[in-house]
């Protein structure tokens, strides 16, 4: 499995909420997700080009990885790429809980192989990053990616992999029109410079900058976004004005902004998707041109805005 296979889809689909249990309360955005709704989501995300799915061990305690599982049953392993991780956090305490942790997400997605297995946190390069090497040797991974990692820590892990003839193909953070960290530590130069490819996560700000939300429509009460953001969403007001006018301009919403923005600067942002409705905003996503002055201008915009969405989990870049 090549890097080519990777490149074909602009988008990675995010199945963060599919951890959800779908009991009352225990939804990260009180959705009930149903097994049909999530097969109709694949099946229009596969007919549209949409075929890399991220997803992780953490997620629901391996819940999304089942959930993911079921609702790709039937498609040929070659027509859709899957993109999971080990997760240093909950490693167990066994002789390689790297591949210890990789055997369950195999079982439970039903799988020989991982298309691109990521090392979630960076807890210690030097200890997990070389067990990535027989598996990557067996071709139980094609490929490696790190997430939440410093640009220090990439050249680290790139460095151990490369001895053995690999290296780290792909790196995921937290990048968005409100947190370009990564940017500016350098990281988005650094993987352009050595056709590395960049995830970004969190492009919507869980729906900070969907266009939805707004002092006059704040997030639920009572939810974890709700706490992260009601609180700058008065700051966000002309940010997300000016999306929603470029969006209009195209027949476009800001959400497909905020993702053509990300596309734009030359990362593959990774969406979640719940709805098959969502599929559509992709689509249109993929389709905007943004000028040069339109993205220097949102940009302009964010930075005056001066919100801190540094998630808990994240290391400053």
């Amino acid at each position: 499995m090549t890097s080519k296979t990777l490149t074909a889809s602009p988008v990675a689909l995010g199945t963060w909420a599919w951890g959800d249990s779908g009991e009352a309360g225990d939804g990260h955005f009180g959705s009930r997700l149903t097994e049909s709704g999530l097969r109709e989501v694949v099946e229009k995300a596969h007919s549209n080009g949409f075929t890399l799915w991220d997803t992780a061990v953490v997620y629901g305690m391996g819940r999304s990885e089942t959930v993911l599982a079921q609702a790709l049953k039937g498609y040929d392993r070659d027509e859709y790429q899957l993109s999971t991780k080990f997760t240093p956090q909950a490693a167990g305490d066994g002789d390689n809980p790297v591949a210890d942790m990789l055997e369950r997400s195999l079982d439970r997605l039903d799988t020989d192989y991982v298309d691109l297995y990521w090392i979630h946190n960076p807890a210690d390069v030097a200890r997990w990053t070389p067990m990535l090497i027989p598996l990557l040797r067996s071709g139980t991974i094609k490929q490696v990616g790190v997430s939440n990692h410093t640009l220090t820590q990439i050249a680290f892990a790139d460095r151990i992999l490369g001895e053995a003839g690999f290296r780290v193909e792909a790196v995921q953070n937290h990048y968005s029109l409100l947190h370009r960290s990564s940017e500016r530590a350098g990281i988005l130069d650094h993987c352009r410079e050595h056709d590395v490819r960049f995830f970004s996560y969190m492009v919507l700000e869980q729906g900070a900058l969907s266009g939805r939300y707004g002092p006059a429509h704040p997030m639920p009460e009572g939810s974890d976004r709700a706490a992260a953001y009601n609180g700058i969403l008065p700051r966000l007001r002309a940010l997300t004005d000016r999306m929603g006018a470029i969006g209009a301009d195209r027949g476009a919403s800001a959400a497909d902004v905020a993702t053509a923005w990300a596309i734009a600067k030359g990362t593959t942002p990774i969406i979640g998707v719940t709805k098959a409705g969502y599929l559509d905003g992709l689509v249109r996503a993929r389709g905007i041109e943004l000028a040069a002055e339109e993205i220097a201008e949102l940009e302009a915009l964010a930075d005056a805005a001066d919100v801190d969405t540094r998630g808990w989990w994240e290391p400053d870049m």
